[in-house]
């Protein structure tokens, strides 16, 4: 499913009106429509009840104005509070108005801090009447939103969050919550905090990034007639990551009868140092509870009888040097060993020795093989971007926060205020021109981007899984999709989505408190989940 940005889904409706001869008021018709439905699902009837509903200047106000009349159709009262001169309404959301006023449905303006002080009383007039209310509906700013709100916009979102009044009734934002940035989930100034949104058409990076999904609530994307002909062919970029995307990606690994281990592929594994141990235990589960038919761990020779007793699924290959981590010293017995393999995984427990990044960024410039670049391995990267060349071969980086600021040479917080934008000019700078790099930045709402220009934003996941270990059981994950056959983008996406569906399952299960060993043994239940879902959709 596309995520398209503002100006992206103003295309989309552009291009139905102009192109497909749409009348723009059969949209927001579809819009308000398809919103009053969704509300009689979640809550039930609306008759015998009235409604808030908050309507600012745009097309978004328009929206509001359609959802008061079909309300109105159904029984329930419902009242308009205007930010703005109904009488400055222009086009659909115009005609719509005209329709209000032959309805004789009850309206206020809105127009100043001092007359939002007055909205209390008119809500307690309503509710003197004996009927409750229904629903609030935020229709005031909508997805084109620039700038902070002020004034009586402030006022009025801040009465909609704070208010006593409105204690425990259901607030719908119309698109999007009013205040929030639709292209980053970045909160400009206050925002509703909406407990449902219906959104037109497609969903947008905001109600996924940032602060998008405290202020969204339980999002449903509303079919208002868009043509199917015209998301495809807009060119846009940026992916929702969510079951059906990730149970079409893992389609390709239903496995026939007649097969065995060696048609699952082979991973090369180098993790590990002393005290670091658990990090490689942690990525070899991913790999083999993701399904991968061989996982060899090249482990430095005085750690291999632990290694060799935690992981008895896996084959170990010591390395000669007496160190108790790797180095370069061991390149040449590791290159011999990487013919048969598929895919290699690299950092994970590692450390970040002088000898160990000589061994890293050798196979970083000469190893083909799509290679996995987690935790350490990301350190040296970072240390050494001065002198890297283009790799050898596509390259699959999983940074966290902490680890994208090492990358780009910011702080934490330059990286979480533009996630998307960090994520995009990390794969650029260290892909060298390369079309088959993909950069993940791992958390709420972790993101894909990939060198050849595309972008996807999962929806699994949950606060859970900010616990020890949790990464290297991802970098795991990827690995051994790789060794699955799965190209490396979509093996990047379905391991992110995995990822956060076992922890998903676990949270629901258990809450918080949960161990990333035991998210790599709920990965054949994810997967099963997922293909069984292609078969019988």
């Amino acid at each position: 499913m596309k995520l398209p940005n503002a100006e992206e889904m103003r295309g989309l409706d552009k291009a139905s009106i102009n192109d497909y001869f749409i009348p723009g008021i059969v949209l927001m018709e579809n819009a308000g429509l398809g919103t009053v439905r969704m509300m009689e699902d979640e809550i039930g009837s609306a008759a015998n009840s009235f409604a808030l509903i908050f309507i600012g200047p745009g097309n978004n106000g328009g929206d509001g104005l359609v959802i008061g009349r079909h309300l109105h159709q159904r029984g329930c009262l419902p009242i308009f509070f205007f930010l703005c001169d109904p009488d400055n309404l222009t086009g659909d959301a115009a005609t719509n108005m005209k329709i209000i006023h032959k309805l004789r449905l009850p309206f206020h303006i809105i127009d100043s801090e001092t007359r939002v002080q007055t909205i209390p009383v008119l809500y307690k007039q309503y509710v003197s009447r004996g009927k409750p209310c229904y629903c609030v509906f935020d229709a005031i700013l909508g997805t084109g939103l620039s700038r902070p709100a002020i004034k009586h916009f402030a006022a009025i979102i801040d009465f909609i969050n704070k208010s006593d009044l409105l204690w425990g009734i259901p607030v719908v934002a119309v698109d999007i919550a009013s205040g929030m940035d639709s292209d980053n989930g970045k909160v400009l100034g206050v925002s509703v905090r909406a407990d449902y949104t219906a959104t037109y058409g497609c969903p947008k990076p905001g109600h996924i990034l940032h602060h998008g999904p405290e202020n969204t609530g339980k999002l449903q994307v509303i079919d208002i007639g868009i043509p199917p002909e015209i998301v495809q062919r807009a060119n846009i970029s940026t992916e929702l990551l969510n079951k059906d995307t990730a149970s079409a990606l893992v389609t390709p690994l239903l496995r026939k009868d007649n097969v065995h281990k060696g048609s699952h592929g082979h991973l090369a594994v180098l993790a590990g140092s002393t005290g670091k141990t658990g990090a490689a235990v942690l990525a070899v589960k991913g790999a083999l509870r993701i399904g991968v038919g061989l996982v060899s761990l090249f482990t430095a020779r005085q750690l291999n009888s632990i290694f060799e007793t935690l992981l008895v699924e896996a084959m170990t290959i010591p390395l000669p040097s007496s160190q108790s981590f790797l180095t370069a010293l061991d390149y040449q017995t590791i290159n011999e060993n990487l013919t048969d393999k598929r895919a290699i995984l690299i950092g994970p427990g590692s450390g970040t020795a002088e000898e160990t990044a000589e061994l890293f960024l050798e196979l970083y410039h000469t190893t083909s093989l799509p290679m996995v670049l987690d935790a350490d391995a990301l350190t040296i990267i970072a240390r050494n971007q001065g002198t890297l060349k283009e790799p050898a071969g596509p390259r699959i980086f999983t940074p966290h926060p902490g680890e994208m600021s090492r990358l780009l040479g910011c702080s934490v917080e330059e990286i979480q205020e533009n996630r998307m934008h960090a994520a995009k000019e990390g794969c650029n700078i260290y892909s060298k021109g390369r079309k088959d790099c993909i950069m993940i930045l791992k958390g709420a709402g972790t993101i894909i981007t990939t060198s050849n220009n595309y972008s996807a934003i999962n929806t699994s996941g949950n606060p859970g899984m900010a616990t020890g270990g949790m990464g290297d059981v991802l970098s795991g994950i990827i690995g051994g999709l790789l060794c699955l056959g799965l190209p490396c983008q979509d093996a990047s996406s379905a391991a992110v989505f995995l990822h956060g569906m076992a922890g998903d399952m676990l949270f629901d299960q258990e809450g918080f408190g949960y161990t990333a060993t035991e998210l790599a043994d709920k990965l054949p239940e994810c997967m099963n989940t997922l293909l069984c879902s292609t078969q019988h959709p």
